[in-house]
């Protein structure tokens, strides 16, 4: 077997023990690896009876093919369980060395189950695996956990996964950090680990499979750099983060404002040229990333350098509240990564309470202070609320679908799909993003389809998936079908969603690690087969066509910017959607025909018995 190790660690906390789980290659064949290996392993594992943070359901954190290869933008894992805050299937990715660290530990990824008797963490290194005491680390925020573990080991090399203090609070939306201010950050699946007593992963080694073809490899690297580095986006990228795209997504009307009521703001307030103007800014990059698009601020307080926002992020704790402020907004990304909490479910449930006490249903005695559109520091008070666990915090950690729930409002006006929180690009300025967001396998994702990028000009020839009027919702689902399953692929491979690498390119580079034959119609098919497992998993957890939604707040048509008077046909892309998907309308399950056409037989006999 070339480009795998052909084994993950299978680990109990309840009783202990470790065993290797061997991966057959007709099996990593057919799931590639990362978030859809990861969904292949749970769907036999996991107990629908059984709340999410029951011991018995299982984490993976998985790597893939792509993972600790010479080819550029690789170091990239995934996380994959059952989701706290939705409660369908969730998944979570992750870059920076530790991707690397963990495939160069000797094994393709980690199977959790159990709940340990106390906090543990686990320690691999070239091939070797220990549980470890973590009782002094329980406590410790994610900065402190990394410092102490590489302290205490003597090792920096190193790479450390662990969760914060939300993690352990069980926080319904809390994230996996890595390597300083990485996170694996959606979904909440650091509630699922903190619920193991499991405070980090830890991993060393320099373990490498072998390769099929290394010097054709090798070669693809060479070339696949040069592309990366001649592209306009990249250097967009490495000079300003992904905060390059605010000016242009608020002239697009992509960048939501007034929790997603208004779409014009002073977006030269919040810009990557903004931050780089107030503060000294370093970049950073994933390892063997060419781009860089990791901000790193320094001196942000005296002798204190900590990581910059990206552009969810910014948004969610800026615009989304009407903040322009970037102290705040800075604060507030500082706060969950020390904490190990998503931005986006926090900075979308921190806008709905600006909401809700614009319209009077918060008051000054519930909150206990002012929270007035554009104030940053009540965005950053409430988020310091949602991490203590403090007053009107604990209603929002559990997210907006909870919160509206609590106050008696709609859950139209829950700024989420599927339990999980939109995120900071507009259904309404690219109308396949609003069908990818409604059927997307984790809930409200961006990236899983990011489809503002087809209609703004990122054609994909071998699919024919072409650009076509942003604003209108004719002839997206075809598209956005395709397009949601290719960059479903990416988390498999694990690539970076930024690299610009054609699916030619990625059939060759896959070939030429693993000795396979793909071709595009192949890799296209194994992103179909991801996105059916994930939805066949959703489904035995009670998910349904009514779960294919916009709420109204992020649908109903703004009255400025460039999408005033427009609103998505959702109905009319659904239905063209699922057709081409293969479901059926009535359900919201994947047809019989095309379980078995993707060869998830298993799959087709339990959901048709």
């Amino acid at each position: 077997m070339k480009g795998y190790h052909g084994r993950f660690l299978e680990v109990d906390l309840s009783t202990r023990k470790m065993t290797d789980l061997t991966l057959p290659e007709e099996f990593l064949k057919k799931y590639i690896g990362g978030a859809t290996l990861a969904a292949a392993l749970i769907y036999d594992r996991f107990s629908k009876e059984l709340a999410p943070l029951a011991p018995e359901n299982p984490l993976v954190l998985a790597t893939g093919p792509f993972t600790g290869t010479p080819l550029p933008m690789v170091s990239r894992y995934a996380v994959g369980g059952i989701s706290p805050l939705t409660g369908f299937w969730g998944e979570a990715t992750s870059g920076g060395k530790f991707p690397f660290r963990l495939k160069g530990a000797g094994w393709d990824g980690i199977l959790v189950k159990g709940k340990a008797d106390r906090p543990v963490y686990l320690y691999l290194k070239e091939g070797q695996a220990e549980i470890r005491d973590a009782a002094r680390l329980w406590g410790q925020d994610s900065y402190q956990a990394q410092k102490t573990i590489k302290d205490e080991l003597g090792d920096d090399s190193v790479s450390i996964a662990c969760i914060g203090s939300s993690g352990e609070k069980l926080i319904k939306y809390a994230a996996i950090m890595n390597d300083n201010g990485r996170a694996a950050g959606r979904c909440g699946l650091g509630a699922l680990m903190g619920s193991k007593n499991l405070k980090a992963v830890v991993a060393s080694g320099n373990l490498r499979p072998e390769l099929s073809n290394p010097e054709k490899v090798r070669d693809l690297a060479k070339q696949a750099v040069a592309q990366i580095n001649g592209n306009l986006v990249s250097v967009a990228f490495r000079e300003y983060g992904t905060m390059m795209y605010m000016d242009m997504a608020m002239t697009l009307g992509d960048a939501p404002a007034k929790y997603f009521t208004k779409s014009v703001f002073p977006v030269s307030k919040v810009t990557g040229q903004a931050l780089r103007q107030a503060y000294l800014v370093k970049n950073y990059a994933c390892l063997g990333c060419p781009i860089g698009c990791g901000r790193e601020l320094m001196d942000f307080k005296p002798g204190m350098n900590v990581d910059g926002p990206e552009y969810e992020t910014a948004v969610a704790f800026g615009p989304l509240c009407l903040n322009t402020d970037l102290d705040s907004i800075i604060r507030a990304n500082h706060l969950c990564n020390t904490h190990g909490i998503d931005t986006i479910s926090t900075g979308v449930s921190v806008a709905y309470a600006f909401y809700l006490y614009d319209l009077g249903v918060l008051t000054r005695n519930q909150v206990g202070f002012e929270v007035k559109w554009g104030d940053g520091e009540a965005v950053v008070k409430l988020t310091e609320m949602i991490i203590a666990q403090e007053g009107i915090g604990k209603i929002l950690s559990q997210g907006t679908l909870a919160m509206a729930k609590a106050f008696g409002r709609s859950a139209d006006e829950a700024a989420q799909v599927k339990g999980l929180e939109m995120p900071m690009h507009e259904g309404r300025a690219f109308h396949g993003m609003a069908l990818s967001y409604a059927t997307g396998p984790r809930g409200a994702c961006h990236l899983k389809g990011d489809y503002y990028n087809v209609d703004l000009g990122n054609m994909v020839l071998e699919y024919m998936i072409l650009p076509s009027e942003r604003l209108s919702s004719e002839g997206k689902s075809e598209g956005a079908a395709k397009y949601q399953s290719l960059k479903d692929l990416f988390d498999s491979l694990a690539l970076c969603k930024f690299a610009p690498i054609t699916p030619t390119q990625l059939c060759e580079m896959l070939n030429a690690i693993t000795g396979w034959q793909f071709a595009p119609k192949d890799i296209l098919a194994a992103g179909d087969r991801s996105i059916n497992l994930k939805r066949a998993l959703s489904n035995k957890l009670g998910l349904t066509r009514e779960h294919d939604r916009l709420p109204k707040i992020c649908l109903a048509a703004l009255d400025e910017g460039t999408t005033a008077g427009v609103e998505p046909d959702m109905e009319k892309m659904l239905k063209g959607y699922y057709q081409f998907r293969g479901w059926d309308w009535e359900t919201g399950r994947p047809t019989k025909e095309k379980l078995l056409e993707l060869e998830l037989n298993q799959v087709a006999a339990e959901m048709y018995p």
